[in-house]
């Protein structure tokens, strides 16, 4: 998905950084999704998805998770992230099992995601690459702020938000794990990795 794509920062940083998401095709399989759906959930769970959520409803770092749950519908939008290639391997293989006809996309390093796709046995159908960013890249917040608005595709974490949480944390109002958890709560797909962010701050 495009919307995960493009997030910044180094490889070592990145190599912490996986988004999974569930996707039925239109007029294809989009039929009793919310069985299929909650199969997901419990998958993406049993792994430890540090934080997942369906867009019609919000993320668990917002919500119970039972509340999420019980909103799940035929037209959910399940998203979610994990720090770890070892967890992207346990959950590709365990949908793979399950054969529930949903497509499955993983975004992160190419390297280390072909490998997780290759430990699970499973073949990628496409692969989409972030070419980078062109124009004006000084007009750009710096490089530690967008390794952090960039994991809120849908940019609604602000580069003032990132900057007023960074001062917090260096004078010691915030731990990194509290602001991580609080930016996570400003991005509604749960996409947003708040572990990653914790380590950056720090």
């Amino acid at each position: 998905m495009t919307h995960s794509l493009h997030r910044s920062g180094s490889i070592e940083s990145l190599r912490g950084d996986y988004v999974w998401l569930m996707y039925q095709a239109k007029g294809i399989n989009d039929k009793n999704i919310k069985e299929k759906a909650v199969e997901f959930v419990a998958v993406a769970e049993a792994v430890g998805s540090e934080n997942w959520g369906d867009v019609k409803s919000g993320p668990k770092v917002c919500l119970p998770v039972e509340e999420i749950k019980s909103k799940i519908s035929d037209q959910s939008r399940l998203r979610g992230v994990f720090t770890r290639k070892e967890q992207v391997v346990q959950f590709l293989g365990m949908i793979k099992e399950k054969e529930l006809g949903i497509s499955v996309i993983i975004s992160g390093l190419l390297k280390e995601t072909l490998e997780a796709c290759e430990e699970a046995g499973v073949v990628p159908h496409t692969i989409n690459f972030s070419l980078g960013v062109w124009g004006k890249k000084e007009l750009l917040p710096s490089e530690e702020v967008l390794a952090v608005t960039t994991m809120c595709g849908h940019h609604m974490i602000s580069t003032n938000l990132v900057k007023e949480m960074m001062e917090k944390v260096k004078e010691g109002r915030l731990s990194p794990e509290e602001a991580g958890l609080r930016l996570a709560t400003y991005c509604p797909c749960g996409i947003f990795n708040q572990v990653r962010t914790a380590s950056l701050l720090t």
